[in-house]
């Protein structure tokens, strides 16, 4: 839920003035560029396409997906993402695998306890392993790469990022420099490069990339 709405009148504003409290973290700053190319939102939100280039993302990490509403059991059961959510929770329960330590990736919801759309959330609280301010941490580094891997798939990651109050008092420099620690997290742990490209499944990311521009070049002539 955002806490504080940006106006669309004042989103251009808002974008810029981000941008520039991040003019010396060079990584950080691609990274929100990337991001703020989404905004004005153009190709839909929560479309067929984009709920499918989820999962095909999904599987491009060798991660398994069961097309049934978590709302049935689990979102993430330790062996398969339940894919009949919006795109933006697809791609954010893959970055939680992306994000999650190799032994607790066999646990329900990765170890964090029940996530929202979980009902069986009693079985989910019995297969936590880290600590609030453990998940809480996790919970920010998984956010931050899920909306990268939504702009490297062109959808609207600004909506993701205004949701998850990135920009909540996006007028201050500690905002931004907030969001840029986290970046510099995901630069060093190898999971994004300093472009602020995600740097998993590169070979289906820049296939993806290509048939996007061969799709775009194709509608111009």
């Amino acid at each position: 839920m955002i806490l504080t709405p940006i106006a669309e009148t004042d989103m251009a504003s808002a974008l810029t003035v981000f941008a520039a409290n991040l003019q010396d973290r060079a990584a950080a700053h691609a990274a929100f560029r990337r991001i703020a190319a989404t905004w004005p939102v153009t190709g839909g939100v929560d479309t067929p396409r984009q709920r499918a280039e989820g999962v095909a993302l999904t599987h491009a990490h060798g991660v398994a997906t069961l097309d049934e509403p978590p709302s049935a059991s689990f979102m993430w059961d330790g062996e398969v993402i339940r894919t009949e959510v919006e795109a933006t929770v697809i791609v954010h329960e893959l970055a939680h695998w992306l994000l999650a330590a190799p032994e607790r990736r066999p646990l329900i919801d990765f170890g964090l306890g029940p996530g929202p759309e979980t009902t069986r959330r009693k079985e989910a609280r019995a297969h936590k392993r880290l600590s609030f301010e453990e998940c809480m941490d996790e919970e920010r580094l998984t956010s931050l790469l899920g909306i990268l891997w939504e702009a490297e798939l062109g959808h609207p990651a600004i909506l993701a990022f205004l949701e998850q109050n990135w920009m909540e008092g996006w007028e201050r420099p500690a905002t931004a420099h907030w969001f840029a620690d986290h970046i510099d997290r995901l630069l060093a742990a190898g999971l994004i490069d300093v472009d602020g490209r995600p740097a998993t499944a590169r070979a289906f990311a820049d296939a993806f990339a290509a048939e996007k521009a061969q799709c775009k070049s194709g509608a111009s002539v």
